[in-house]
């Protein structure tokens, strides 16, 4: 083989090497993403095993709802105390998990509590089915007066793309999101947060709260190691197909 030969044969290699450099360093960023994505996941984790659990505490007091943040009291166990406004009781489409076969279609119930020092709190009563929508459907009495709600603070549910826009003129919601909620209804000052009532069973069976799911899935490990061995796999179909290539040039 000459030179000459062996400069071309180097030179077929230079487009299919940027090729695979680029996309190995798109496999290698995938990985390293993952990994970031599961140190995310394990504090996300901790958080809520440490928070979720114990005797429950009060809510932040008004003065501090500005400066509120989730990460700093999500999934926090805590009681509060107030009267609920039934009459708006906001039903925000969702899904529960049901016991065997796909998820449930029905209602989250938004039901803003009252304080005693007039502020509100909006809480998530529970899941109800599609058929349950309507209060008059339900079994069970509404709770009245002075009520003592047990649960975690959750954060507004973020909307997406995907999310349809509510309609608060016909009673549809798409997000739990308390101020939006609570601008429409015209009820003041509202928690930037949600308290998302426990188990504790409703008169009737109905709301069914307790719908937090607290066991997160964490398998981010081993997407970070597929994406590692795919980069790995690269790199040797590369060299095969290199040498093939030299070995082409020297005939």
């Amino acid at each position: 083989m000459t030179a000459t030969t062996q400069s071309q044969g180097w030179r077929t290699l230079v487009a299919p090497a940027i090729a695979a450099l680029v996309a190995f360093g798109i496999l290698v960023g995938l990985g390293t993403w993952q990994l970031q994505r599961k140190i995310w996941k394990d504090g996300l984790i901790a958080q809520i095993e440490s928070r979720s659990h114990g005797e429950p505490g009060a809510i932040l007091p008004e003065s501090a709802w500005g400066a509120w943040k989730a990460a700093d009291d999500e999934f926090r166990r805590v009681r509060v105390s107030g009267t609920f406004l039934n009459e708006f009781e906001t039903p925000v489409y969702g899904l529960a998990p049901a016991m065997r076969g796909a998820p449930a279609q029905g209602y989250y119930l938004m039901v803003p509590l009252r304080l005693s020092d007039g502020a509100v709190v909006m809480v998530n009563r529970g899941f109800v089915p599609t058929e349950l929508r309507d209060p008059a459907t339900r079994p069970g009495s509404r709770p009245q007066g002075e009520t003592a709600v047990t649960g975690l603070v959750r954060a507004p549910e973020e909307r997406n793309a995907f999310t349809p826009a509510d309609d608060p003129a016909k009673n549809t919601w798409f997000a739990r999101d308390p101020a939006s909620i609570a601008a429409a209804r015209g009820l003041g000052r509202v928690a930037p947060f949600y308290v998302e009532a426990d188990a504790t069973p409703n008169p009737g069976g109905w709301p069914k709260g307790g719908q937090s799911r607290l066991e997160l899935p964490n398998n981010h490990l081993q997407y970070a190691f597929t994406w590692f061995g795919i980069a790995l796999t690269l790199i040797g179909v590369f060299v095969a197909f290199a040498r093939r290539r030299l070995k082409g040039s020297d005939t």
